[in-house]
């Protein structure tokens, strides 16, 4: 089935690894041509362009620290004069931060991670807008969490910069509907990748019977979801959230 993809350019942020690098396989498979973002796993980026390229599709790697306006800047730049446009932007990457009670933390590390991820979602979003607003048509996607809506012990800082991401998808998309531009965001569950590999088997067990489906995710998961709002089929889906959890927690 075509969905749209074929020949589409993607930016996806945080693509060497886990779910990123699993939504660059997914869309470089339906067609799209893939610039896969990194910070320091330049090897796992390779191996995720080299796996697209076995399948029969295309993109380019490139090393940038989203936080930082010029190099965002230089990776779309690049990106364009490789492929003339941008499609859509898919921002996935992680922006570290501390899991322990809010009494713990230091105002410097919440603000590290609120500022963090806002930075990225602004300096990506800023960097590709400049050429999808002037074509009136692109899509942006925000990966963003569960935990933004659903409060998990330990996660104030991860939670306030992921509720900040899910309010400002929506006055943007309210913002860039009428100019034909698209604003989503997904929000995972507990997924299966690097990340959380080092939680103890007994934790997942929990979460999996805690779940519908009864099951935690897996990065194929979230790349489905994420996909389709990169796709034809979701031109008039705009400014919603998506929680990919299995069904543990349901709007």
């Amino acid at each position: 089935m075509e969905i749209g993809l074929k020949g589409k350019v993607v930016l996806v942020t945080g693509a060497s690894r886990g779910i990123g690098s699993a939504i660059a396989e997914s869309l470089g498979a339906h067609g799209a041509k893939v610039i896969i973002n990194y910070i320091n796993s330049k090897e796992k980026a390779e191996e995720t362009l080299h796996k697209i390229k076995s399948a029969g599709g295309e993109g380019i790697v490139y090393k940038a620290d989203v936080r930082n306006a010029k190099e965002v800047n230089d990776m779309v730049d690049t990106a364009i004069k490789t492929y003339g446009h941008i499609d859509a932007l898919v921002n996935n990457a992680n922006i570290n931060f501390p899991i322990k009670p809010f009494i713990s933390l230091t105002w410097d590390e919440i603000h590290a991670k609120i500022a963090g991820e806002m930075a990225a979602l602004y300096n990506c979003s800023q960097a590709v807008l400049r050429d999808m607003l002037p074509r009136k048509s692109g899509k942006l996607v925000f990966i963003s969490s569960g935990l933004s809506r659903h409060p998990g012990y330990g996660f104030s800082a991860h939670s306030a910069a992921k509720s900040a991401v899910d309010s400002i998808a929506k006055v943007m998309a309210v913002e860039l509907g009428p100019e034909g531009i698209t604003v989503n965001v997904v929000g995972p569950g507990l997924v299966r990748t690097d990340a959380t590999a080092g939680q103890p088997a007994e934790m997942q067990a929990r979460a999996a019977e805690a779940t519908p489906l009864r099951r935690i995710g897996e990065p194929e998961d979230i790349a489905g979801v994420t996909v389709f709002l990169c796709s034809n089929l979701s031109d008039f889906v705009t400014g919603e959230y998506f929680p990919v959890n299995g069904g543990t927690f349901m709007l």
